[in-house]
């Protein structure tokens, strides 16, 4: 449920100016989510979201795009309790999720630093991740098998 919440707080200020969390609550309530403010301020915490200027010169909430840190232990974590499966073919790595987490752990392999990743497309429980070559498929996957054991 949380991993959801958190999707929608992302999708909800990406498509709307939203200036409180007393708005993004309201929002959330909205979407059929039972929600209190002290979750959407943990959330907005756990998200590392930041305010900043908006179309209307308002501070508005909106994601941290200057993160570049390595993975966090709560990426680690999303990683661990949502992947199923990991595959590969040729230079492309195939990670199963549970139903709806797609979204949260390839934002958390997005925001790692791994050079050898071109990028990753998500749907609702599968991932792609495109690799730089054939040859750096192999240690990726050592490593993400170490992230989620």
């Amino acid at each position: 449920m949380r991993y959801a919440r958190q999707k929608k707080i992302l999708e909800l200020i990406n498509n709307h100016e939203i200036e409180t969390q007393e708005k993004i609550a309201e929002k959330l309530r909205e979407c059929g989510f039972n929600i209190t403010q002290a979750t959407v301020s943990r959330d907005i915490k756990d998200l590392k979201l930041i305010k900043q200027p908006g179309s209307s010169g308002k501070s508005c909430y909106a994601q941290n795009t200057n993160i570049e840190a390595p993975i966090s232990e709560r990426f680690r974590k999303i990683l661990r309790e949502t992947i199923l499966s990991i595959e590969a073919a040729k230079n492309i790595i195939v990670i199963k999720t549970l139903s709806g987490c797609a979204h949260a752990a390839a934002e958390a392999i997005d925001t790692s630093n791994f050079p050898e990743i071109v990028g990753t497309i998500a749907g609702d429980n599968t991932i792609f991740i495109v690799i730089s070559s054939v040859e750096a498929v192999e240690a990726l996957l050592k490593k993400f098998s170490e992230l989620v054991s």
